[in-house]
């Protein structure tokens, strides 16, 4: 079933002819953007390469305007064309995640996706109560859809939202050869970002943890009213704390294929980290390059000038929620060891280098 018809993801698809279906499955330009369950339908829309770097992420607000075309999803596995090798950047927020999926684009090696919205159309699925066996069929079409390439011989590198964490594993479960990059800010670090943020931040932080919970992911001991208690930077603390344990099983679930890197580490040397994250997928990375050249020197998410000196000049504001920012930090670094959890993550990514 093809259906143009512009409308939400719950639109169903009409009848067409399917001979276009091969031709649209087949065509990367044609990028799987949505899932709807209710219908057991692909939402593809026609980006450009060009278009895909343009976007900070592959969201409506990033993208131009167009109609979907809406495809049954067993059509499409009908129709499900060779793909490439496809990695993965799993993350816990404002850790230059963009910048890191923005640098991996490299044309004739691999290709960047910035936080598909069909992956969290599947996390939606899985919170309303999707078995679990229909949830892993799904996500390999999905996945089958997100790897293929733009050019002949390249890998895949998605990142995914961060909300999409509880799945990350049945990512790797369901793609045995695909690695991962588990990269997060440390805790003071990720607690600065959104005390600056203002309300935007500690409202996404709220938002986080609410999602967290829809998605089964809970803190030991903690009940809806333990959590209206917490001050946002606590909330956000837990949140932090719930995906740093997610990354750790992960680690230790999948302790060949995962690599672990705080923000501050992969700054540090950022050539060396590319580096690194190339062996790690199997790319040729030339770090040393990449970190020369346009893509460190600017924000990933807004474009404009953006080198270490900005990065530090950013923090400045922070300084105001100094007190608040350590205070929070202490408590969740209690919390933490009151569960046995390490703030320091195993397996990290210099052992790659």
């Amino acid at each position: 079933m093809v259906s143009r018809a512009q409308g939400d993801v719950t639109a169903p698809a009409a009848p067409a002819r399917a001979v276009y279906i091969p031709a649209i499955v087949a065509d990367p330009t044609w990028f799987a953007d949505r899932y709807d369950p209710g219908h057991d339908a692909v939402h593809f829309r026609q980006l450009s390469r060009d278009e895909h770097r343009a976007a900070t992420f592959l969201t409506d607000e990033y993208l131009p305007a167009a109609a979907p075309v809406v495809i049954a999803r067993g059509d499409v596995i009908d129709a499900a064309p060779p793909t490439g090798p496809i990695h993965f950047i799993f993350h816990s927020a404002f850790c230059c995640s963009t910048l890191i999926a923005r640098a991996v684009d490299v044309p004739g090696v691999a290709f960047g996706l910035k936080e598909p919205v069909l992956l969290n159309d599947l996390v939606g699925w899985k919170a309303r109560g999707a078995a679990a066996g229909d949830l892993a069929a799904v996500l390999d079409t999905g996945l089958t859809l997100l790897a293929r390439p733009f050019g002949r011989g390249e890998a895949i590198v998605v990142k995914p939202s961060n909300v999409c964490n509880g799945i990350a594993s049945a990512m790797l479960t369901v793609r045995p050869d695909s690695r991962a990059l588990l990269l997060h800010a440390p805790l003071r670090t990720f607690l600065g970002s959104v005390a600056r943020k203002s309300w935007t931040g500690r409202l996404w932080v709220r938002d986080l943890v609410v999602k967290q919970r829809h998605d089964g992911i809970q803190w030991p001991g903690m009940g809806v009213d333990d959590f209206l208690r917490l001050t946002d930077l606590q909330a956000a603390a837990i949140g932090w704390l719930a995906q740093h344990a997610i990354f750790a099983r992960m680690a230790s679930r999948f302790p060949d294929r995962v690599r672990t890197i705080d923000s501050e580490t992969l700054m540090a040397d950022p050539g060396a980290a590319m580096t690194a994250i190339g062996t790690l997928f199997g790319l040729p990375l030339d770090g040393a390059a990449i970190a020369a050249g346009p893509t460190f020197a600017r924000h990933s998410k807004y474009g404009d000038a953006f080198d270490g000196a900005a990065r530090t000049a950013a923090r400045v504001s922070e300084a105001a929620y100094a007190d608040e920012i350590d205070k929070v930090a202490i408590w969740a670094e209690t919390v933490a060891s009151g569960v046995g959890l390490d703030l320091v993550l195993p397996s990290p990514l210099a052992g790659e280098a």
